[in-house]
């Protein structure tokens, strides 16, 4: 059975950094300008700043139907 967690550790660190500071910072900083900063700040090779649009823009799809 696969796992839905990434493998890579800086793939982990980006979810955790990203959900931090969409925390801390809400609205006042835009998703797309965090996914783009945490592909840079842990070093992510496309595939995985792809896997971070894909995943955190359902969460946003899911968050608006609600």
């Amino acid at each position: 059975m696969s796992s839905l967690l990434p493998e890579s550790l800086n793939l982990r660190k980006a979810i955790q950094w990203i959900s931090t500071m969409k925390r801390e910072k809400g609205e006042a900083v835009p998703l797309l300008s965090l996914i783009d900063q945490a592909c840079i700040r842990f070093n992510l090779a496309p595939k995985d700043c792809e896997f971070l649009h894909r995943f955190f823009g359902q969460q946003e799809e899911s968050a608006n139907k609600k």
